[in-house]
């Protein structure tokens, strides 16, 4: 017979034959808090409970999926990445090609936030817009940020303002780029106009509205970060600075923002400055406010390696060293892709946790190895045994 608490959850369904019902049998749970080995039911892309025990029987054509011996996150929520393709600095040749469908969901991402870049001449909004459409109709969930380096920046509308609060897809202007030779060196006005955009817009159209801000190997740093911050009023919540860790000078200024009350965006896969394992490391022994900080991939951006492009599997590998070879806390590490940037980019409760009502994106990885056994976006299993089970259109 079902227990109680199951007879009461399929009860309040009201069941139709076009539901499609999935159950995550027996994972340990981190939603992201631990909550130890549960079943978690998915209602036609939605989860629908998590109990001790969801007996499936009383429920049709329902999929069975054994999460025993395994972890059972939220879907990976990637902030920053170059989903029309990054690169350009070296010229045309060094134009990286569009991020595919596989190469996403294989990362344990359901939801990422495309951003354009360096080169705005030969990339657009538009056609931002459109990638971050086709991908979310293969199956993941996809917003962008409006703009790029420079300032003025790109917009479709004309106005960051109008972009963030009139286009679905817009939760924010970035990536703006401060301390690099690559950007237009804006001055504080410029900075203070787009933080204004950005602040009304996400008001009008009830977003985030955040500046997300690129900040290179420059020696002013986030110096001129501090002197907005100082001399304006803008809510302190609006400002993602991101690469945070590529240099010490930059990663003690991020401590400095933190223990003001900001947040920071670390980059995966960093061999320069501090790897994200040992940064997280470093901000959890110095007592500052981890949920304040978030990792993000830059996927398929410009990267010192073989392949010329950051990759967007080095978010989970650095979460993974974190949590096995650091010892970090899982939920501490876990938060930093899931619920923290959820929460910064307003998509808290339907992203970044597991819970009743929240969209099922759902990573399951194997406790002995972390490597990723299912995922799970928008109740479809996209990911098996580490591999896309769904391609993109155009992918073979």
């Amino acid at each position: 017979m079902p227990g109680r608490d199951t007879i009461n959850l399929w009860k309040r369904i009201n069941v139709r034959e076009s539901y499609v019902f999935k159950i995550l049998k027996g994972g340990r749970v981190f939603a992201p808090d631990a909550l130890g080995c549960k079943d978690i039911l998915v209602v036609n892309g939605t989860i629908g409970g998590i109990r001790d025990e969801i007996a499936a029987e009383h429920l049709w054509d329902t999929e069975v999926i054994d999460c025993r011996d395994c972890y059972v996150f939220p879907g990976i929520v990637d902030q920053h990445v170059h989903i029309t393709g990054g690169g350009g600095e070296q010229g045309p040749i060094s134009r990286i090609p569009e991020v595919m469908f596989s190469t996403v969901v294989e990362a344990g991402v359901t939801t990422v936030v495309g951003v354009l870049g360096f080169d705005s001449i030969s990339r657009g909004i538009a056609t931002l817009i459109s990638k971050a459409r086709g991908l979310e109709a293969e199956g993941i969930t996809t917003f962008i940020y409006t703009g790029s380096y420079g300032s003025p920046t790109e917009t479709l509308t004309g106005r960051v303002l109008t972009d963030i609060a009139l286009l679905d897809k817009v939760v924010g202007v970035g990536e703006i780029a401060i301390a690099d030779y690559r950007s237009n060196h804006p001055t504080l006005e410029d900075l203070r106009i787009l933080a204004s955009e950005a602040n009304a817009g996400g008001m009008l159209g009830g977003k985030a509205g955040v500046l997300h801000l690129h900040v290179g190997d420059g020696k002013e740093g986030l110096q001129s970060l501090f002197r907005l911050i100082d001399e304006s009023d803008f809510p302190l919540e609006i400002f993602v600075p991101t690469h945070i860790n590529r240099n010490s000078h930059l990663f003690e200024q991020g401590i400095e923002l933190l223990q003001r009350g900001g947040q920071i965006d670390l980059t995966a896969g960093e061999t320069q400055g501090h790897p994200v394992p040992q940064a997280l490391h470093m901000l959890v022994d110095r007592g500052l406010n981890m949920d304040k900080v978030t990792v993000s991939s830059d996927g398929n951006g410009s990267a010192p390696n073989n392949s010329g492009a950051a990759r967007l599997d080095e978010l989970w590998k650095d979460l993974k060293t974190a949590i096995q070879d650091i010892h970090l806390d899982i939920t501490t590490v876990i938060k930093t892709a899931t619920l923290n940037p959820a929460r910064i980019l307003k998509l808290y409760p339907r992203k970044g946790t597991l819970q009743a009502g929240a969209d099922a994106d759902i990573l399951v990885c194997r406790q002995e190895d972390m490597s990723i056994y299912r995922l799970l976006a928008k109740g479809e299993v996209v990911v098996s045994e580490g591999k896309a089970v769904r391609k993109g259109r155009f992918e073979k």
